[in-house]
């Protein structure tokens, strides 16, 4: 980032801002100064855009649905159009699955790699040119602990954030030259609107073989999101990042434990941890 940039010339594009993470990162940054524009599927295009007056906190929410090119195209294209530049692009939008590998259908994996995985790829290719001639920006990925450790009967979900780590470390690389930082953050569990909105298909509370299990690890994953930390947090991770010359790979976020788990995988053996994951939600 070019040292006679100041914070207010700076613009932001964050998906999925109606809410959680995205909603609190959006507010943060507006209200440092940053000009923000968020997205969401119900937004609208406004028809006049007024400027914003002088030290009034900037935050504009776009229609954008980055399960389709065109959509994600469109909203570039008209931030870009006014403001001339993006310089950093947080990809936050993401849903979550959760049910049996046996009774999950291929649509239902698809429809979570459609907007946690293409979705990201998507917004990423629409946003790269711009940065590239800038020579400057930084592309923040949303991921989860759950990309670096698989979560029971969240498999797909899990699935999703892996993909977008593999590809965030070897796009990091590509852009790097340009003067692109290209970033994962990896939360825990906090206390976001995923709790309520995660899709469970209705077969996997049903099955008997698995009924009990399913129940039982995701009232205790539930339990840990709706006593998470809140989303500012993440948020105020997200402005050091941003902030940074050269800003890490990875960063993880949340309660000690659970960062301190993606650590503990590492250094044991498979089988250790995996006993110890059962455990803990109490798998037998």
């Amino acid at each position: 980032m070019a040292n006679t940039q100041t914070i207010n010339d700076r613009v932001v594009l964050i998906t999925g801002a109606s809410s959680g993470f995205g909603a609190a990162c959006a507010r943060h940054l507006s209200q440092k100064g940053y000009r923000v524009y968020g997205t969401s599927r119900n937004a609208a295009f406004e028809k006049k855009s007024a400027p914003s007056p002088a030290g009034v906190p900037f935050l504009k929410m776009i229609p954008m649905d980055v399960r389709e090119t065109a959509s994600v195209n469109k909203g570039v294209k008209y931030i870009i159009d006014r403001e001339g530049r993006i310089d950093v692009m947080v990809n936050n939008a993401g849903i979550a699955v959760a049910g049996t590998v046996e009774d999950m259908t291929v649509d239902d994996v698809k429809s979570q790699f459609e907007t946690n995985f293409f979705g990201a790829v998507r917004v990423c290719q629409a946003v790269i040119p711009k940065m590239r001639a800038q020579h400057s920006g930084y592309i923040v990925n949303i991921s989860s602990i759950g990309g670096v450790m698989g979560i029971p009967f969240q498999s797909a979900y899990s699935a999703s954030k892996f993909a977008l780590e593999g590809f965030t470390e070897a796009f990091r690389i590509e852009v790097k030259p340009f003067g692109i930082h290209v970033v994962l953050i990896e939360p825990g569990d906090f206390k976001t609107s995923i709790t309520k909105n995660r899709i469970k298909p209705t077969i996997s509370q049903k099955n008997f073989a698995y009924a009990k299990q399913y129940h039982t690890a995701l009232t205790i994953m539930e339990n840990e999101e709706k006593n998470g930390q809140p989303p500012e947090k993440l948020a105020q991770l997200l402005e050091k990042i941003i902030t940074h010359p050269s800003p890490k790979v990875r960063y993880t976020i949340g309660k000690l434990e659970q960062r301190l788990s993606t650590l503990y995988k590492r250094l044991v053996p498979s089988k250790t941890y995996e006993r110890t994951f059962m455990k803990y939600y109490k798998l037998r």
